[in-house]
């Protein structure tokens, strides 16, 4: 009995030994036969000596450390093809991300023995030649990005065979021939700018045009349905009233032709003032407002040092343009007479009266500072309230960054995000030490930030939060700049302009909304998502790929996504104050990166980051 209990004690323990040990020895060599035989400017961190599992960078392994599970190895400076019988060894491979690297070559052959993928994305490479013709070995694959390549041929019949799959793209390659049609499972699909010709299949009208865009596509065809014959004679009897009703129709049509112009001149010589006080003239002006309000009217207010002169009539008349609308207003671009341009928010919804309006108003005016957008004049009368800006041709920084259909030259570089980065952090500063240390903006988010003349960040919009009837909580969240603390938006605090700061920090870094679909109807908060990836050691999934491709700036971006994630700390004392937020962003730019060789480049690794906690309110 004593050498039976001595033998499963022996047993036990060898057991826990090899629990603790577990490496997937195989796959280990398949990953070093790939990383020896491939070029790659980033050193990653693989040792035979080392777990795989636990300190390989980029490397995911199962619950019980046997086998590689996923690679995610992005903007590393892979060249070259991808060495044969190398990462088609990692059989149990599920996700599967060497994108925004300048792998050659034809698409790998072996990857048809990666039977168990879910996730391939290549995107971003320099691979050429026809895409794989059966895809049958992937029955498991759900997402393929192939986009931004040198792909021709057709697109394979066989990707209508992958019942899983729900996002697919192929933009920007050179593919040719018809659309198949593809499984009706995709939520997400853009096979834009290729060369591809026929028309859109059914199954696949759903997607927005964009999707098909800069291909040579025919218009989809209308089927019209013939009518049920009818015997000859009904048929001559509907003709003569059909020309019958063509003859009365052309001459009700001459009247009006005549009678209209008259109307139209003595209506507006009856009455000047019909045009809605909220809504656009046809001709598109602003329109003019029906004024006469119990407050007796009102008139435009100038700051000092503004160097407009225009009247309410002149702003009324001046060719509009909307620019967007929010829940504090519509804001317009008018074009006044005079050649002038400016910005024009009409506010909904004010919750004070004039006397604190006005009052509110005059402290936000006399703020003069090239990190803060002025208020150059404001108008209120009972049934309206207008304010006035410069005009930032640019646009907003959420435009830069998620507007696909603005015509950019390029992307936004680092060094323009950085300059909107210290350039935003000083004008809230700034404003944070305005009346006594206490004055908030309320509403900080990239739609409300702009380039000033030197390209440095400039905060508009000052103020409008503590005017403007409260949103509700859930629609404030959804916004995703709002912190957990704050359910009324006039009640905001400058610990939550940090934290709305800390959002817009992460917004440059990561190049995504600060609610972004992960795939489907599915959408998920970015600090949420920023702080998991960071959690699991993937540091190099977080920044937007258009970063991943400039060279030793990694450190740079680590540090700034410290400095993102401590601003948008859970508790608001936790979170750093706006000017030493400054000097944070400031130092940023005195780090020393350019001298780093090869060798030297930082590993991605997770940053002290601040715990948000598993009771964060925001949806994932």
């Amino acid at each position: 009995m004593g050498s039976r209990l001595a033998f499963l004690s022996i047993l036990f323990r060898g057991s826990v030994f090899w629990l603790a040990v577990a490496e997937p020895t195989e796959d280990k060599h398949a990953l070093l036969d790939f990383i020896n035989n491939i070029h790659h400017s980033r050193r990653v961190n693989w040792e035979y000596q080392t777990s795989a599992c636990t300190g390989w960078v980029g490397v995911t392994c199962n619950h019980h450390n046997s086998r590689v599970t996923a690679l995610r190895l992005p903007g590393f400076g892979f060249a070259g093809s991808i060495p044969s019988n190398t990462l088609s060894r990692l059989s149990e491979l599920q996700v599967l991300d060497l994108r925004t690297n300048n792998i050659s070559g034809l698409f790998p052959s072996d990857f048809s023995k990666l039977h168990n993928l879910t996730a391939l994305d290549l995107q971003y490479n320099d691979f050429r030649g026809p895409l794989p013709f059966d895809f049958s070995a992937w029955k498991n694959l759900s997402s393929l990005n192939l986009s931004n390549n040198k792909f021709n041929g057709s697109i394979p019949s066989s990707l209508s065979n992958l019942t899983q799959l729900t996002t697919l793209s192929l933009a920007n390659n050179s593919l040719s021939g018809s659309i198949p049609d593809l499984n009706p499972s995709l939520r997400l699909l853009d096979l834009s700018n290729n060369n591809l010709t026929g028309i859109v299949p059914q199954s696949l009208r759903k997607f927005h045009g964009s999707a098909f865009s800069g291909n040579h596509l025919s218009p989809v065809p209308i089927v019209i349905s013939p009518s049920a014959s009818s015997p000859k004679h009904k048929s001559k009897k509907l003709s003569q009233s059909a020309m019958l009703g063509i003859v009365i129709g052309g001459c009700a049509l001459g009247f009006l032709a005549i009678a209209v112009p008259f109307i139209l001149c003595y209506s507006k010589k009856e009455d000047k003032s019909l045009a809605s006080p909220n809504s656009l003239r046809k001709s598109g002006s602003l329109g003019k407002a029906a004024f006469g309000s119990t407050d007796g009217g009102g008139n435009m207010v100038f700051f000092e040092g503004c160097s407009l002169a225009f009247d309410l009539e002149d702003l009324l008349r001046a060719s509009a343009e909307i620019l967007g609308k929010g829940a504090s207003g519509v804001v317009y671009k008018a074009a006044l007479e005079d050649a002038t341009t400016v910005v024009v928010k009409r506010l909904k919804e004010v919750s004070v009266g004039r006397k604190e309006f006005e009052q509110h108003l005059e402290v936000v005016g006399n703020i003069r500072h090239e990190n803060v957008a002025p208020l150059r004049a404001y108008f209120y009368s009972k049934d309206e309230k207008l304010m006035v800006y410069d005009y930032y041709s640019l646009g907003s920084v959420s435009a830069m960054l998620h507007d696909i259909r603005r015509e950019r030259r390029s992307p936004l570089d680092w060094e323009t995000r950085v300059q909107i980065a210290v350039g935003a952090a000083r004008g809230i500063a700034y404003i944070h030490r305005q009346s006594g240390g206490k004055l908030v903006h309320g509403n900080i988010k990239s739609s409300n930030i702009f380039l000033n003349s030197q390209h440095y960040g400039c905060v508009s919009d000052l103020g409008l939060a503590t005017l403007i009837a409260p949103m509700s909580a859930p629609l404030a969240q959804t916004a995703g700049y709002c912190p957990p603390e704050v359910t009324d938006t006039r009640k905001a605090t400058q610990a939550s302009d940090v934290y709305s700061f800390g959002v817009l920090l992460l917004e440059l870094l990561t190049g995504k909304s600060p609610m972004h679909a992960t795939g489907g109807d599915e959408f998920v908060h970015i600090v949420r998502w920023v702080h998991s990836v960071v959690r699991e050691e993937w540091t190099a999934e977080v920044f937007d790929i258009v970063l991943l491709r400039s060279p030793n700036i990694e450190e740079e971006m680590v540090e700034m996504l410290q400095i993102g994630m401590n601003c948008v700390a859970r508790l608001a004392d936790q979170r750093p104050r706006m000017g030493e937020v400054v000097k944070m962003v400031e130092g940023i730019r005195k780090m020393s990166s350019g001298n780093q060789t090869e060798s030297s480049t930082p590993t991605l690794h997770t940053p002290p980051i601040v715990e948000i906690g598993s009771s964060y309110p925001y949806p994932h």
